[in-house]
C-alpha cells in the first residue's frame, strides 16, 4: 500500500469525500438561511378565556357586608364571668365592677360576590352573603363603591336580589340555559376570593343535579373551577359568556378549595330572581304531603310492577291540604306532576316549588297496582310547612365532612 505523508490513499479518498459532504451541507445551510425561519408553537392547551373575561368582568361586582354584633348579656357585676376566680383578672383590665359593663363587640365585616342582571342596578348574589347585614356596599369593576339595598331574599334557594342607584345604565350579564350545560363543558368563575376582587378561575362541570341535603330544592351544578371564601354569589359562565350558575357552596375538609364547588343553576335562579324583583318574596306552591324515596321493594309492596322505576312515595298526607282534598292517600306513588315525569322525591319537591299557589295541576299516580289521575289546586307554602315538605332519609356519604358556605368570612 502506497503512503504519502503518513496517510494512505484510502484515507485521502475518505477526506476528500468528507470535504465534499461538508461543502454540500454548508451550501445547503447557506441556502436555508435565506428562507423564513418557522418556529414550533408547541401545545396550545385549552381555549383561552381572555375574550370572555374581558367581555363579562364589567358586570361582576364585589360585595362588602357589615353585620351588627350581638351583645353578650352580663350579670349584676357587669361581666358574664363575674365571680371568683375571674374578678381580679377582669378588674386588672377594667372590665369588672358594679358600674362597668362588658364593651360590646365591634361590628363584623364580610365579603362576597355578585353580578348585575339589569341596567337599572339590580344585582344577584347569595342569601347567606347578606344574611343579617345592616349595611351592604357594592363595588363596581370600575372601583366605584355604591350603597345597596336588599330587594328580597329566598333562604330556600340561597338567593338574594340587591339594588344600587348610580344614575346611569350599568353593564349587565345574560342568564343562559343551564339545562343545556353538560358534564365536561368548560366553565369560568369570576369573583372576590379573600377580598382580592376580579379573580377568574376555570374548570369543567363535574356533575349535574348534585344534592347536598341543604334543602328540598337542591339541584346544584358541581364544578372544579377553584372556589374560595368571597366567591359566593359570583357568576359561573359557559364558553359563550352566559351565566349558567351562581356559586353557593363548596365541599371541603379544610374550608378551602379542593376542587368541589357547587353552583345554583341559572334556570332555577332566573325564576326566583324574577319573583324577588316583582314582590320581594317567592311564593311557592304547596301540595300538602310528606314524601319519601322509593326503591323497587317499596314499589312492589304497593302493587306497582317492579320493572317500572321512578316516582315519589307519599308517606303522609296533611289533613285538609291540597293532596287530601284531591283524594290522595298515604302509600300512593306519584309518577307525573303537571305533565313532568317524577323521578325521585326530591324532583317532586322542585316541581311543586316551581309553581304558585292557586295553580291547578294534573297528577298521575299508582295505587293498588293501577294507575290513576287526579287534579289538585296548590296551596301556599308557609314557613312552618317547610319541614314537612320532604321526608329526609339518612344516607351514607362518600366523604366525612359536610358542605360549607364559604362566605362571608365575618371578622371582628
Amino acid at each position: 500500500m502506497l503512503r504519502s505523508g503518513g496517510f494512505t490513499r484510502s484515507a485521502w479518498t475518505t477526506l476528500a469525500l468528507g470535504g465534499a459532504v461538508v461543502g454540500l451541507l454548508v451550501a445547503g445551510l447557506g441556502e436555508a438561511q435565506d428562507e423564513p425561519i418557522v418556529r414550533s408553537t408547541g401545545f396550545a392547551g385549552p381555549p383561552s378565556f381572555a375574550d370572555v373575561v374581558e367581555q363579562v368582568s364589567p358586570a361582576v361586582v364585589n360585595i362588602a357586608v357589615t353585620k351588627d354584633a350581638v351583645r353578650i348579656s352580663s350579670g349584676p357585676g357587669g361581666s358574664p364571668f363575674s365571680g371568683a376566680p375571674f374578678d381580679e383578672w377582669l378588674e386588672r383590665f377594667g372590665f369588672s365592677g358594679p358600674q362597668r359593663g362588658v364593651p360590646g363587640p365591634a361590628p363584623q365585616q364580610g365579603a362576597g360576590s355578585g353580578f348585575i342582571i339589569d341596567g337599572d342596578g339590580y344585582i344577584a348574589t347569595n342569601y347567606h352573603v347578606v344574611d343579617g347585614a345592616s349595611e351592604v356596599t357594592v363595588t363596581l369593576n370600575s372601583g366605584e363603591a355604591l350603597a345597596a339595598s336588599i330587594v328580597g331574599i329566598d333562604p330556600r334557594t340561597d338567593l338574594a336580589l340587591l339594588k344600587v342607584d348610580n344614575g346611569r345604565d350599568l353593564p349587565v350579564l345574560r342568564l343562559g340555559d343551564s339545562d343545556r350545560a353538560r358534564v365536561g363543558d368548560w366553565v369560568l368563575a369570576i369573583g372576590n376570593p379573600f377580598g382580592l376582587g376580579g379573580s377568574a378561575t376555570a374548570g369543567i362541570i363535574s356533575a349535574r343535579g348534585r344534592d347536598i341535603q341543604s334543602g328540598p330544592y337542591d339541584d346544584f351544578l358541581q364544578i372544579d373551577a377553584p372556589i374560595n371564601s368571597g366567591n359566593s354569589g359570583g357568576p359561573v359562565f359557559n364558553a359563550a359568556g352566559e351565566v349558567i350558575g351562581i356559586n353557593a357552596a363548596i365541599i371541603s375538609p379544610t374550608g378551602g378549595n379542593v376542587g368541589i364547588g357547587l353552583a345554583i343553576p341559572s334556570n332555577q335562579a332566573r325564576s326566583v330572581l324574577n319573583e324577588l324583583r316583582a314582590g320581594g318574596v317567592v311564593n311557592r306552591g304547596w301540595l300538602g304531603v310528606e314524601i319519601a324515596s322509593l326503591d323497587r321493594r317499596r314499589s312492589a309492596d304497593r302493587g306497582r310492577p317492579s320493572d317500572i322505576e321512578g316516582g315519589a312515595l307519599i308517606a303522609r298526607v296533611v289533613a285538609g291540604g291540597p293532596a287530601d282534598t284531591a283524594g290522595l292517600i298515604s302509600g300512593d306513588i306519584i309518577t307525573q306532576f303537571d305533565g313532568d315525569e317524577v323521578d325521585t322525591a326530591r324532583s317532586l319537591s322542585r316541581l311543586v316549588g316551581a309553581l304558585d299557589a292557586g295553580d291547578e295541576i294534573d297528577i298521575k299516580y299508582w295505587r293498588d297496582g293501577e294507575q290513576h289521575e287526579v287534579s289538585a289546586v296548590l296551596g301556599a307554602l308557609e314557613e312552618n310547612q317547610m319541614r314537612a315538605a320532604v321526608e329526609h332519609e339518612p344516607r351514607t356519604r362518600p366523604y366525612q365532612y359536610r358542605y360549607q358556605r364559604p362566605e362571608p368570612d365575618f371578622r371582628r
